[in-house]
């Protein structure tokens, strides 16, 4: 099994060469064919997440090095445990990574994704930098239909994160364009699921105009640069002068989240899904004035999961830019979105 893993923070990912693992009771061995690269992988390659006024939360813990990152997996089943059920040899599937412990309040109720003691591929576990991964249980694998290899991967992570921030401006879009934050790829997923979720094409703010000309091609109705001192009247004439019903924040620094809140309108709501890093303050008197909603979302319960690919494979979501690099340049893909160098996603094939 070769794999590339972080050993030390903020240094190179390293090669490693070790024996395929063995399936232990419900665990299921997959062969994986694609891998996306994620921008959070990026903060947890760094090992700290900003959490502003030069406050940084290290992911020392939470990874354990030497770690294998990557949780945007697709790949074939090619063992199983022997207590392993609902899937055999040869299945291909995307990977569903926000695996948590199993027996708290949150995964018994369904949403893993928010487990205090997660067991995440690629964070907490070893993920998809990789050409082989162990998977907890067949009832984290999806099937992904005709979709290809390549897209299917990035459902795991850029998808379900930007479908459950979506869903989140359902009843606060208010018939008016939603705003998506960020055209990055994430970004990108969050434009597709706009359309397919609320049936309306989004406003995209970036700071990049070269993103700012993808979001257009890939279906946002409008795309403005948040640092032009008449971005927020643009929003407002886009609009009909009643700012957008819900804004969702891709980036997640204070300038971006600052700006998600000038663009609402009364009762409108901000999510925020970006790791960018910082800190942002509003007046507590302004949530009773304007009935204004802040809230984060964090990728997606296993529900949502088989909702969105239910969606994505049926054809009613139009893929995002792809950009395809060997496993053997993981480290240099990294880098490139660490630079700002992706334009689409970044997606690692063994």
């Amino acid at each position: 099994m070769k794999s590339y893993k972080v050993v030390e923070f903020g240094k190179p990912l390293q090669k490693v060469e070790e024996p395929n693992p063995s399936p232990k009771g419900a665990e299921v061995l997959v062969r994986i064919t694609a891998a996306g690269v994620c921008h959070s992988d990026v903060h947890l390659w760094e090992g700290y997440f900003d959490m502003g006024g030069g406050n940084k939360y290290s992911t020392e813990k939470t990874m354990a090095p030497p770690r294998t990152m990557g949780h945007e997996i697709v790949g074939e089943v090619e063992a199983l445990g022997p207590e392993a059920k609902g899937a055999k040899i040869g299945d291909k599937a995307v990977v569903y990574p926000w695996i948590g412990c199993g027996k708290c309040w949150y995964c018994e109720t369904g949403s893993e994704n928010l487990c205090p003691a997660p067991r995440a591929l690629g964070v907490n576990k070893d993920g998809g930098y990789a050409d082989h991964v162990l998977v907890p249980d067949a009832k984290y694998l999806y099937p992904y239909g005709n979709l290809p290899t390549e897209l299917a991967c990035l459902y795991a992570c850029s998808g379900i994160t930007a479908f459950s921030a979506v869903k989140k401006a359902v009843g606060h879009d208010a018939g008016k364009p939603v705003l998506v934050i960020g055209a990055g790829g994430v970004g990108l997923m969050g434009v597709r699921f706009a359309k397919s979720v609320l049936g309306r094409e989004p406003i995209v703010a970036d700071i990049d105009e070269g993103k700012r000309k993808l979001a257009l091609e890939n279906g946002a109705c409008a795309a403005v640069d948040p640092r032009d001192k008449e971005a927020r009247k643009q929003i407002m004439e886009l609009t009909g002068g009643t700012g957008v019903g819900a804004a969702i924040d891709f980036v997640g620094a204070e300038a971006s989240a600052q700006f998600g809140v000038r663009a609402l309108g009364r009762g409108g709501r901000l999510v925020i899904v970006g790791l960018f890093g910082g800190t942002f303050s509003l007046p507590l008197p302004m949530f009773a004035f304007t009935g204004c909603q802040i809230m984060g979302s964090v990728t997606g319960t296993p529900g949502e999961m088989k909702e969105m690919m239910d969606l994505v494979t049926s054809g009613k979501v139009t893929p995002v830019p792809i950009v395809k690099r060997k496993l053997d340049e993981a480290d240099a893909a990294l880098q490139d979105l660490r630079k700002g160098l992706i334009m689409g996603r970044a997606v690692l094939v063994p």
